[in-house]
């Protein structure tokens, strides 16, 4: 039996999204009017798209909209609210500055929902690939306290802190992969450029070659009349990990090994509780209950230990269990300190307060680790390019001294 997507409306009013298996569309307006709602979208779930992980990240890949542009948007929003300019007009001009088709096609379909009576939340959660649950869920919040306002502003700081965050441990990578890159550009160019000349100079003498030059030189004459594998090899490998790191297996792999690397363990476990926690601080604050807050906050990270210490901590807590005890359990994953602050948040009443101070805290230290981890790079990879120069010098060299010793 098919799924569908649907919006329906209560006879009070109310809209409300989900999904429902049904026949086809007249079956599901049928059954949701027996539970008292009007259908007023249905769209077909893709059952082919929703089980491929691969084609799943493809579209979400394609659809993307960058993190520049929502923090944009959502300080606009706010301004503009603050103004007093209604939701309608502001989605308006909001199409109008969007770049890409796809985000102003959705900005103008939410104007037009909005219009129509729809929730701004429920309006917006159509459109997952471009807001998250976490936004959604704000929104939602904002709605119902009448603190929209308020709600962009806590919004536009926490898309702000995250960017930035991501953004200076990305910039710090750069160095280091130009170095590699470099590294692997200049061994290519000499194995199947600089080795298939002295090749010939080697085996036209018959002189004995040690079998490490012998590799080399038979490597250097394959990839120079093949060259071809030197594209196929690394493009294979690289879909070949990309579609393993997809899989929960291969993320569960890469995520063991990050937490037991020395120093990019220290890195993971800051950058991921700074989101994290910075993710549950916004949520509290805009007044959603910590269980739901939680559910929430657990899709922000990437790390499959983290999002399993706060999906298992949710249960706890249900339960009636303080989240500082729940969280005891998982204290390895998260840096020292964190599940004692969030103790004192809790018996002092200022939960959001410590949090938001504690990610503030996180993300420096992220970032700072960071810079350290740069610094540290650079002399390792120093070392190495000495140490791969010398091989090359060792095993082309060295010979060159036998073979000119035979012929004296």
């Amino acid at each position: 039996m098919p799924s569908y997507y649907y919006t329906a409306k209560s006879f009070n009013g109310k809209t409300v999204s989900g999904v429902h298996n049904a026949r086809d569309a007249s079956q599901l307006a049928q059954v949701l009017k027996s539970e008292g709602f009007i259908l007023i979208k249905a769209d077909l779930k893709n059952p082919e798209i929703e089980s491929s992980p691969f084609k799943k990240d493809l579209l979400a890949g394609f659809f993307r909209v960058s993190s520049a542009e929502k923090i944009m948007m959502v300080k606009n929003l706010w301004v503009m609210l603050a103004a007093g300019l209604s939701m309608v007009k502001s989605f308006d001009i909001l199409a109008m500055q969007a770049k890409k088709a796809k985000l102003k096609s959705a900005l103008l379909d939410i104007k037009e929902k909005i219009y129509k009576g729809q929730n701004l939340s429920d309006s917006l959660a159509e459109y997952p690939m471009i807001f998250s649950e976490l936004f959604c869920n704000m929104i939602k919040v904002g709605e119902e306290s009448g603190t929209l306002a308020t709600v962009f502003q806590m919004l536009a700081l926490q898309l702000t802190k995250e960017h930035e965050l991501r953004a200076k441990i990305k910039n710090a990578m750069i160095y280091p992969c130009l170095i590699i890159v470099t590294m692997i550009g200049i061994g290519v160019l000499i194995v199947t450029v600089v080795l298939p000349k002295l090749s010939v100079f080697f085996f036209s003498l018959n002189a004995p070659i040690p079998f490490y030059t012998r590799f080399m030189l038979n490597a250097g004459l394959f990839l120079s009349e093949r060259w071809y594998w030197l594209i196929i090899v690394p493009v294979i490998g690289g879909v070949a990990l990309w579609i393993g790191l997809k899989t929960k297996r291969g993320k569960i792999l890469l995520d063991t090994i990050i937490l037991r690397t020395p120093i990019i363990s220290q890195l993971a476990k800051q950058s991921n509780s700074a989101l994290l926690i910075r993710a549950l601080s916004s949520l509290i604050a805009a007044g959603v209950p910590l269980v739901r807050a939680l559910e929430i906050s657990a899709k922000t990270v990437g790390n499959h230990y983290f999002k399993k210490a706060i999906t298992e901590s949710v249960d706890r807590v249900k339960r009636g269990e303080k989240l500082s005890t729940a969280l005891k359990s998982y204290q390895e994953i998260f840096p020292l300190g964190t599940i004692e602050m969030i103790e004192v948040g809790e018996e002092t009443g200022k939960t959001s307060s410590i949090l938001k101070k504690l990610a503030d805290f996180y993300e420096q230290e992220a970032i700072n680790t960071t810079e350290s981890l740069s610094v540290v790079i650079e002399p390792v990879l120093i070392i190495f390019l000495g140490a791969a120069v010398g091989f090359f010098a060792f095993s082309i060299i060295m010979p060159m001294y036998s073979v000119l010793g035979s012929i004296e």
